[in-house]
């Protein structure tokens, strides 16, 4: 078996299909069900797949065999045919007896919303970590299914070596080789996230971070340029950036400040990738401050800011401090709206990524968020203490210094954890002292 052959084809022509049912998630009214449709088609529109028409059918009932009823897939397949598509693509998951069912009555391809978005990480993933996370995820959600999926792809094998028999005896052979590849994934994991904690307890011991989240597209990527004046991939499309990016907010401040770039969140995510999608997302567990971006511009971004703080209360972390960024105010047509938001969400800042003032405003706001979390310290350190000064120039971010016979007086502010690696606290003043010798008066 090889694992490519079992990659979603590209370039092809899809007709989309959901339903509405008030007793299906996501599904229960027209306007859900609209909403997640539109994203349907941006996530395809990532992954390369044009997307076709789209077909929709009421149901008091979910139909446990095909979901919708056979008269209506037989009437979406006529009309894919009649528009050129090859592929039906359903806007929820699909079982293994359900895919193979709708194919028996189609005759077309079939894949749901879950191989889409599999397929969208494995193509987009760059560090190793999210490769194997990501492999390991699809291969998992493959496996139930490789019956009604190993007719179609036996076909895209067909030109290669000769295979055998194509019964039971080969997709029972598939099915140990894909075990096989998940546990050797997960060794390989297993290393690289043993490396990976080692860098992350070295980062906490030296600087400070702050953490982009929110739903695809909302932005991160785009602030993160413009923040760090640095040059992360940034494109209109869903999960654009996958893997966790690290840049310097702040290279003049001590120690430096750290911004982080997260993969974006989604709703509906597939079950197999839940554990790989909070891996990509573990680097937030790290940071300091979370900011929220949130795209204004979009109709859904309650929803969207919801699933966000969904997210964070599965990671535990919906307690660290947080700021919400409402991002992309240049395409908001309403300002109504931006008005209502700033008002239900004070403390909030309504930006555009492409706005200077904005990002020299956000910027500032979390440099000197960080600078106020740090703790002030007044030194004397003699003269003969060399070692010392340079510890302190190097690493403290220095308010005030005052020279006298004996030494130099510094007034300080360096985080805490910082200030304990750096062996300084014999050189603390008392509150006294510190005002006498910052006023150049000697001690007595």
């Amino acid at each position: 078996m090889n694992p490519e052959d079992f990659k979603l084809p590209l370039g092809q022509k899809a007709s989309l299909v959901s339903i509405v049912c008030d007793k299906f998630e996501n599904h229960s009214n027209i306007m859900e069900t609209n909403i997640s449709l539109k994203e349907l088609r941006e996530l395809l529109r990532t992954l390369g797949i044009i997307g076709g028409e789209e077909y929709v059918q009421n149901r008091k009932q979910i139909d446990p065999a095909t979901m919708l009823g056979e008269g209506k897939l037989e009437e979406i397949a006529n009309a894919a045919r009649e528009e050129g598509s090859s592929l039906l693509v359903f806007d929820f998951e699909l079982t293994a007896s359900q895919v193979r069912n709708i194919k028996k009555i189609t005759e077309l391809e079939v894949v749901d919303r879950n191989t889409v978005i599999l397929e969208i990480f494995a193509h987009h993933a760059r560090t190793k970590e999210a490769k194997i996370q990501i492999e390991i995820s699809r291969l998992k959600y493959l496996l139930p299914r490789l019956t009604s999926m190993w007719g179609h792809f036996s076909k895209q094998r067909a030109a290669g070596a000769a295979l055998g028999g194509e019964g039971e005896q080969q997709l029972e052979l598939d099915r140990r080789m894909i075990r096989e590849r998940i546990e050797f994934h997960k060794k390989q994991l297993e290393e690289v996230q043993k490396s990976r904690e080692q860098q992350r307890k070295k980062r906490q011991n030296q600087a400070v971070t702050a953490a982009l989240v929110g739903y695809t597209n909302a932005g991160k990527s785009s602030l993160m340029n413009r923040l760090c004046k640095v040059n992360v991939l940034e494109e209109n499309k869903l999960f654009a950036t996958l893997d966790s990016t690290f840049r310097t907010l702040n290279p003049d401040s001590k120690p430096p400040m750290i911004m982080i770039d997260t993969v974006g969140f989604i709703s509906n995510l597939p079950n197999t990738l839940i554990e790989g999608f909070k891996t990509t997302l573990e680097s937030a567990l790290e940071a300091d401050l979370l900011l929220l971006v949130c795209d204004i511009s979009d109709p859904n971004y309650q929803k969207h800011l919801r699933v966000t703080q969904d997210v964070l209360k599965e990671l535990k972390i919906e307690d660290k401090q947080q700021i919400i960024v409402f991002n992309k105010k240049d395409l908001l047509n309403d300002p109504v709206r931006a008005r209502i938001i700033m008002r239900n969400f004070p403390n909030s800042f309504l930006v555009s990524s492409y706005d200077e003032e904005d990002m020299k405003n956000l910027r500032q706001h979390v440099i000197e968020y960080f600078l106020a979390k740090q703790d002030h310290y007044d030194l004397f350190i003699p003269y003969e203490a060399g070692e010392a000064h340079s510890r302190v120039r190097a690493n403290a971010n220095v308010q005030n210094t005052v020279a006298h016979e004996q030494g130099i007086f510094y007034r300080i502010r360096i985080p805490d954890f910082i200030f304990q690696q750096l062996g300084l606290g014999s050189f603390i003043l008392a509150p006294a002292d510190a005002k006498k010798l910052e006023q150049n008066s000697p001690l007595t």
